[in-house]
């Protein structure tokens, strides 16, 4: 709660004082109650005085200033008032209750830090990968023997397996650069901004459709061609893959 300020406790309690001793000197003496006024529906005498000594009285330990809990405190202001203490209250520490949630976190150190150990996990797991595992290299090459068949990395084997199929023109710069342009465009297609799958139909479907266009020419490249690029079964023929 806002620390009330000491000038306006005193304040407020000189006019508490003042409005208590202008009203017990306006009020007239009350008659006294004769034996019978209880049997009348009257208020005995015993209650009129312990009610007069609770208000005179507040209990130990009592909060006088208001914590917006919406009743006011006995005497806690001229009449039972208590506005003037809650004007030195802003408005906003009360109100202003509800805090907006974020889902955002900066690049640094949050990203930078977890992409930085990430990337040092990946170069000590291929250091001892390295140590322990022969990389399998070919001979010395001969540049009066070229193999056969002669194959393309096996990233570049679905462009080398669609050449076989098309135009160099078709096969090099038509389709490659319609899938990149598709794939280019899509964040600007599919705006919406949610991750569940059932929700970015296009996005995932766009994607799926060109993992498995290319993966399924890899694979026939790789392990369905054989000397002279030609098609082969690598159950019968043997395998035409080397890395």
């Amino acid at each position: 709660m806002t620390e009330i300020p000491e000038h306006l406790r005193k304040r407020a309690e000189e006019a508490r004082q003042k409005a208590a001793g202008s009203a017990a000197a306006d009020t007239p003496a009350a008659p006294e109650p004769s034996p019978g006024d209880a049997t009348e529906g009257k208020i005995p005498v015993h209650l009129l005085d312990r009610s007069k000594a609770a208000a005179d009285q507040p209990a130990a330990g009592a909060d006088p200033v208001p914590t917006g809990s919406g009743a006011p405190a006995p005497g806690s202001g001229p009449d039972g008032h208590n506005q003037r203490l809650l004007t030195v209250v802003k408005s906003g520490s009360i109100q202003d209750t509800k805090s907006v949630p974020q889902d955002k976190v900066h690049v640094w150190p949050h990203l930078l830090v977890a992409e930085f150990l990430a990337a040092l996990a990946v170069t000590l797991f291929t250091l001892l990968f390295s140590i322990f595992v022969n990389a399998p290299l070919l001979d010395l090459a001969n540049f009066n023997q070229t193999p056969n068949p002669s194959k393309a990395p096996w990233y570049f084997l679905g462009l080398q397996e669609m050449l076989t199929m098309f135009h160099p023109m078709v096969a090099g710069v038509t389709i490659p650069g319609i899938g990149l342009i598709l794939l280019i465009m899509a964040p600007y297609i599919d705006k919406n901004p949610s991750k569940a799958p059932e929700d970015r139909k296009f996005a995932i479907s766009l994607m799926t459709v060109h993992l498995m266009f290319w993966a399924v020419l890899v694979m026939i490249g790789s392990f369905f061609r054989g000397p002279g690029f030609n098609f082969i079964f690598p159950w019968n023929s043997g395998l035409f893959f080397e890395l």
